[in-house]
């Protein structure tokens, strides 16, 4: 079968040209050129879509040593009919450099985010949070506290309340004192900030509490869940 010019499948490929009833006819028969026409296309999309990245500072030195090896390793892979018509010489080098500039600009973009990532927490103290004998068993929760002078409470499964929930630190050698830290409201999770001066070495067992809407600022007495701070 005779195959399409490789100009015409690049120019077809840009949309520098429309398919003639022709072209359509061929491409319809032609597992080869058709495979080819994907190939160039996919390219030529690729291309496009990277325009808005060009801005973006160049990549390490190790992402283009990386793609250097990529590109000498990777197969050509196989389509039926190739071997009745080798591959144009052009086509390699310009799909190998098509695909080196797309890996170059995603490697920037990896390379980019994660410079501008977030540090991790650093997490200085935890709690796992179980429920008192009157709470259902499924109810439980977890507390880090952050190098940042904050609480990551996270609960699950407690009990509805007409009130809310509210996150105590408690002396567990003196049960009478106890600092408010914050409520959980409608939330299952939430960042406390500690009170300044607390001192999470004595005020180390932390409580949920289930508290009325009644204006006393004291502890109900209501406790669901309780865990005490390790380091």
């Amino acid at each position: 079968m005779q195959h399409l010019d490789p100009d015409r499948l690049v120019l077809l490929a840009l949309s520098e040209e429309t398919e003639s009833p022709l072209d359509f006819d061929h491409l319809a028969e032609c597992a080869v050129c058709r495979h080819e026409l994907y190939a160039l296309r996919t390219v030529a999309d690729l291309g496009t879509e990277s325009q808005d990245l060009r801005d973006l500072p160049p990549p390490p030195e190790r992402i283009w040593q990386s793609i250097e090896v990529g590109i000498g390793q990777a197969p050509v892979p196989a389509v039926p009919e190739r071997r009745s018509r080798p591959r144009p010489r052009w086509l390699l080098p310009v799909l190998a450099a098509a695909a080196a500039a797309v890996l170059a600009v995603a490697g920037t973009v990896v390379v980019d985010r994660l410079a501008h990532r977030a540090p991790p927490e650093r997490v200085t103290a935890r709690a796992t949070l179980s429920p008192l004998p009157s709470v259902p068993a499924a109810a439980g929760g977890s507390v880090r506290v952050l190098a940042a002078g904050e609480m990551r409470v996270d609960v699950r499964n407690l009990p509805l309340t007409t009130g809310f929930h509210e996150v105590w630190l408690i002396d567990p050698d003196d049960l009478t004192k106890m600092v408010a830290v914050g409520n959980l409201s409608d939330k299952p999770d939430v960042v406390l900030t500690v009170p300044p001066g607390i001192d999470l070495n004595r005020y180390r067992l932390v409580d949920i509490s289930d508290e009325p809407h009644d204006g006393d600022a004291a502890h109900s007495g209501r406790s669901l869940l309780r865990g005490t701070l390790t380091y």
